[in-house]
């Protein structure tokens, strides 16, 4: 227990712990706390109470965060920006599939809702659903060039965190197409909340949504086999009309490589943001 005593004198101790941009920090000690839970003696009550004050001071600045970053978003200040500046680390050249501390920024400025309505079975050619990781959000935001005349179509988009996140940082439309109601419930009531007008939330399968709205695309292997063959001809067929973009993560990125009317802007990885755009053909 000395190292947990040392832990609490150093947060005690520490001030400037509660200054905004500390917040990675504070993410950090509050996971380094929990870890002792188990080991912590309950008939040692003063460690106890420590543990369970700093706790529960850490968790009420964060969450006096969230909830001003969620009053600049709704009165149309500077939530996005404020969101971005927490990107301390170089997301244009972010890798690994693994959560951190902005995934704790995002879901406690987004409050998505727990789906109550029952959930569709997937079918064999559909993706379980994992959100990506908030820094290749923001990566796929930066490294796509979505701007104001842009529209984000999020293919599979569960809970809708791209959309959401996309409409917060962006002037750009964003939409959701995502098959399960309940899903597309709470990202609208999260949209809602946020007073997000460029956020909508479609419920539709992806083969049957209308391309035809979007200039960017994005999929995080939402399906897989005759589906994603079936979005990929699709996309094809939109982008020999106009230039659009398609961004994609995980292991439906290898898939997209191989497509011949298509070039990538990295060397394709299934663990980084990859942006697509149209082969030009040599004349």
């Amino acid at each position: 227990m000395n190292e947990l005593r040392m832990l609490l004198e150093a947060i005690e101790g520490d001030a400037a712990l509660a200054a905004a941009e500390r917040f990675r920090e504070r993410i950090e000690a509050l996971d380094r706390l929990d870890a002792y839970l188990p080991l912590i003696d309950r008939a040692d009550t003063e460690l106890a109470r420590r543990m369970q004050d700093a706790c529960a001071q850490l968790e009420a600045l964060n969450a006096a965060l969230y909830r001003r970053i969620r009053e600049d978003i709704r009165a149309d200040h500077d939530g996005g920006r404020v969101l971005e500046r927490f990107t301390d680390v170089d997301v244009l050249q972010a890798y690994g599939q693994d959560y951190d501390h902005l995934d704790e920024l995002v879901a406690g400025v987004l409050q998505l809702p727990e789906p109550t309505l029952p959930t569709r079975e997937l079918g064999a050619e559909m993706v379980f659903y994992q959100p990506t990781p908030a820094r290749h959000v923001f990566a796929m935001i930066a490294r796509s060039g979505l701007e104001e005349g842009d529209a984000l179509v999020d293919l599979g988009a569960g809970l809708g965190h791209v959309p959401l996140l996309a409409a917060i940082c962006t002037r750009t439309r964003a939409v959701g197409i995502e098959l399960e109601p309940a899903y597309v419930a709470c990202a609208t009531q999260a949209a809602s909340a946020l007073g997000l007008a460029n956020a909508a939330f479609l419920q539709q399968d992806a083969r049957d949504a209308d391309f035809a709205i979007g200039t960017v695309f994005y999929l995080y292997t939402p399906f897989r086999g005759t589906i994603l063959r079936e979005v990929l001809d699709r996309l094809r067929h939109e982008a020999m009309c106009r230039d659009i973009r398609i961004c994609t993560f995980g292991p439906c990125t290898p898939v997209v490589a191989q497509e011949d009317w298509l070039v990538a802007d990295v060397a394709p990885q299934t663990d980084r943001v990859v942006v697509f755009r149209r082969q030009i053909a040599q004349s």
